[in-house]
This record gives C-alpha cells, sequence and structure tokens, in this order.
C-alpha cells in the first residue's frame, strides 16, 4: 500500500511537470515555424526552405502539444501512452553498459566529423535537438530515472548537457562556413564581419541586459527548485554513492583504472602540462582568428576525443550511471544498494604466467637478497614492461616511419617535439584502452609493483 501511494504521488509530481514542459516544447517550436516563415528562404543555399520546414515545426508543435494534454491529471493510463515501452528501457539499459557506452561515444565523435556538413544544418540539428527533449520528457515518466535527473544536484548537469551540444554545433557550423568559404576563395565569417564596436554602449548594454535576464532566471531556479542542502557531515552515515563534484566526476572515475597517484597527480598534471605546450607543438600557422575544420583536422579530431569522448562521457558516467558502491546502473535501472559485481581483477602478469604458461609467477626464494627480489620483480612484471616500451618507444617510430601524416608531423616538428607530442596522445589512448580492458578482460594493471605501491 505504501508502494502504490509513493507512485501515484510520483506520477502527480511529474505530471505537473510535463505539462509545463511540452507546452513549452509546442511554444519553441511554434515561434520557430513563424521565425522560419517570414525569415527564412523559400528556396536554395544558405538556409531552411520554408515551404517544407515551417510545416514540419507546427506539425512537432502540435504534437508536443497532445503529449502535454495527455499528462494533465497525473493517471497511469495516460502517462504510460508518453512513456517509453518497457522493451525499449531494457534495450538502453543494456546498450549503456560501459563498455558498449563507450565504443558508441567514440564511434558519435567520429560521425560528428565526417558527417558535419549535414548535422550543422539548422532543420537538422533543430530535429536532434527536438529529438533530444522528446527522449527526455518520455524517460521522466519513469520513477528510476526521473530520480536520478530531477535531483537538484544534477539538474545544471543536464541543462549544461544541452548547452554542450548547442555550442558544440554552433562551433562546427561556423567552421564547415568558414571551410566552404575558404574553398571558393572567399574571406572568412570573422573577416567579413570585422568591424569594430565600442565598448560603451554597445557592449555594457549586451552584459547588462544578459545580467538582468539571468539574475530573473536564477530566482526563477530558486523558487523552483529546492537548494541541495543536507544535515552536518556525519562520519557513521555516509552517503552512498559518496561523489565528489561534478566537475572532479571524470577524476573519480579514473580511480577505477589507476591507481590514485596516477588518476589524481599525474594524469591532470599531464592535462594541464599538455594544454599549456599547444603553443609550442603546434606548427601549423593556419586557423588562427577564425574557426575551421578542414585545416586543422587532426588538433580537431584530438580535441573532440580528449574532451566529449573523454572527459564528458567520463562525467556523465559517474552522475547518472554511478550509483551505490560505485556499481554501475543503467538510465532505467533501480539504485539498488545489495547490488554485487562480481569483478576478478586480475593483473597482465597472472594472466602472462597463469593463464598462458600456466605456472606460477616468478617468486623470490626466501633467502634472497633485495637486488635479487628486485630482479624476480622485474621478471614477474616483464610483460607489461616489453608491452609499454613497445608502446610509447616502439609505436610512435613506426608511425614516424610507416604513415604518411606522421612523418609529416616528424619533419615539421623535429625529433623533440613529435616525442612529446606523442607521449601525451599516448598516454591520453592508454585511459580508454584501461577502460575497455577492465571491462571486457577483468584487467586491473599492465605492470604491478604492490612492492613499491607502483601499478600502472
Amino acid at each position: 500500500m505504501h508502494g502504490h501511494v509513493e507512485i501515484t504521488e510520483f506520477y502527480q509530481g511529474v505530471s505537473g511537470f510535463l505539462v509545463g514542459y511540452y507546452l513549452a516544447l509546442a511554444a519553441m517550436n511554434a515561434l520557430a515555424a513563424v521565425y522560419v516563415w517570414r525569415r527564412g528562404p523559400a528556396s536554395g543555399r544558405g538556409g531552411p526552405r520554408r515551404a517544407t520546414t515551417a510545416p514540419l515545426w507546427l506539425l512537432l508543435a502540435a504534437v508536443f502539444g497532445g503529449m502535454g494534454y495527455l499528462a494533465l491529471g497525473g493517471e497511469p493510463v495516460s502517462l504510460s501512452r508518453i512513456s517509453l515501452p518497457e522493451s525499449v528501457r531494457a534495450f538502453l539499459n543494456q546498450a549503456l553498459q560501459p563498455t558498449w557506452y563507450t565504443l558508441g561515444t567514440f564511434a558519435a565523435v567520429l560521425a560528428m566529423f565526417f558527417a558535419r556538413r549535414f548535422w550543422v544544418r539548422p532543420a537538422v540539428a533543430w530535429v536532434i535537438l527536438n529529438l533530444g527533449f522528446a527522449f527526455l520528457g518520455l524517460s521522466m515518466t519513469d520513477p528510476d530515472f526521473a530520480r536520478i535527473v530531477g535531483k537538484p544536484d544534477n539538474v545544471p548537469i543536464v541543462g549544461m548537457i544541452f548547452l554542450l551540444g548547442f555550442f558544440t554545433w554552433l562551433g562546427t557550423r561556423r567552421a564547415v562556413e568558414n571551410d566552404e568559404r575558404l574553398a571558393r576563395g572567399e574571406p572568412t565569417v570573422e573577416q567579413r564581419d570585422s568591424d569594430k564596436v565600442l565598448v560603451w554602449p554597445d557592449l555594457v548594454y549586451i552584459e547588462l541586459i544578459c545580467m538582468v535576464g539571468l539574475t530573473a532566471f536564477l530566482i526563477f531556479w530558486s523558487l523552483v527548485l529546492q537548494a541541495p542542502l543536507e544535515e552536518p557531515a556525519n562520519p557513521m552515515n555516509t552517503p552512498n554513492p559518496s561523489k565528489a563534484p561534478w566537475y572532479f566526476l571524470g577524476l573519480q572515475e579514473m580511480l577505477l583504472y589507476f591507481d590514485p597517484w596516477m588518476a589524481g597527480v599525474v594524469l591532470p598534471a599531464l592535462i594541464i602540462f599538455g594544454l599549456s605546450a599547444i603553443p609550442y607543438l603546434d606548427r601549423n600557422m593556419l586557423g588562427n582568428g577564425y574557426y575551421t575544420i578542414r585545416q586543422r583536422r587532426f588538433a580537431y579530431l584530438v580535441y573532440q576525443f580528449g574532451f566529449l569522448a573523454l572527459w564528458v562521457s567520463l562525467i556523465v558516467i559517474g552522475t547518472f550511471l554511478r550509483g551505490p558502491n560505485w556499481n554501475y546502473f543503467g538510465l532505467y535501472e533501480t539504485w539498488d544498494v545489495h547490488k554485487t559485481a562480481n569483478l576478478n581483477n586480475v593483473s597482465l602478469s597472472e594472466y602472462f604466467w597463469v593463464g598462458l604458461w600456466h605456472s606460477q609467477r616468478p617468486l623470490a626464494p626466501e633467502d634472497a637478497g633485495a637486488w635479487s627480489r628486485f630482479g624476480y620483480i622485474l621478471l614477474r612484471e616483464s610483460p607489461g614492461i616489453v608491452l609499454l616500451a613497445v608502446y610509447f618507444f616502439v609505436v610512435p617510430a613506426v608511425l614516424a616511419k610507416g604513415s604518411r601524416f606522421f612523418r609529416g608531423l616528424y619533419a615539421q616538428m623535429g625529433g623533440a617535439r613529435y616525442a612529446l607530442l606523442m607521449f601525451l596522445l599516448l598516454m591520453m589512448t592508454l585511459l580508454p584502452i584501461k577502460m575497455l580492458a577492465r571491462w571486457t578482460a577483468n584487467l586491473s594493471y599492465l605492470v604491478a609493483f604492490p612492492e613499491y605501491f607502483l601499478n600502472l
């Protein structure tokens, strides 16, 4: 009976949210239809065709309006009509398992790069935005999803995901437009619109309007969402899961794959050092002062892979997919504190000596001296040491000789810059390699020196 009351209260609470949510989406699409019809070109290059897109946006407005009408009253039968089917939720839970989620993120970044001319079109981007909003609305009828996404701590993260998508689209659209203009021999958009404006009154007026609008928005936010304040910290009753602030969740997720000294000190320091070294490593003088992808394909792919496919992806995992005991949960899976994950963490040396050679790992005799014990430790971890030596020393040399692109990089940058660049790239690539190895083969460390508290 108590559970039934909770479900009824949930449906009534989510009903009010969905009514306003879908009505806002309907108004958004109706305004888009009016804008396209009045301002958009009737046909041709450079914008959406108003005869095609304006009716489509009106149709979307009608669909969202109907979904808002179905959400009235909070009746389970009506809400079930605007909910994702159970089979779809089960499929998404399975598809968002860590291995498929990570590989799908990498594939999405590559698809975004190769199909950039398609998805930067305003009509296509608007459809993608509506699909994202529709997915969020359909998912909010699931109690487990709504409980996670609706937390006051997580609401701004959801908003930042949409903002990240918008600004990624905006920068990519400007880059594609500049690439097309440069191919036609025309100046870039930045060169064309290089007229200077005065700080007063132009910039100050814009900042004042933004300040007033943002203040009004924050007041509305504070009235709608309660501040996530909790009772004073109690060492006898710690939250489960205990999560860092959202901007540190990527580092907290990396603790699963690296030792604390590596995930908390070395990798963040390499990120800062790598970003600081970009002006000294990048010899490509094109693309300064304007957006472009064609002239800086390598830099664009490396940045999008490191930022979107790794950093943002880890934050999303830590926020929405990590539950009690830091176990991995699907989007629509109940966060059960009793869930256990049976992981047998195995080091590479154990795979090599025990699994491949069917023998024990080399152990030093009891009467062995310090240097003799150290030699046995090196022998024990020799598979991982050899593998890392090949990874960090042989791979850059092979690429410099066998790859046309990397051969050109080596010729432009010289040996020292090229070696530093490849070290940073390989360290960045080591993270997804270890993530996939942990999820697929339970591989904990490539090299493990527990005697010296040093593992990698």
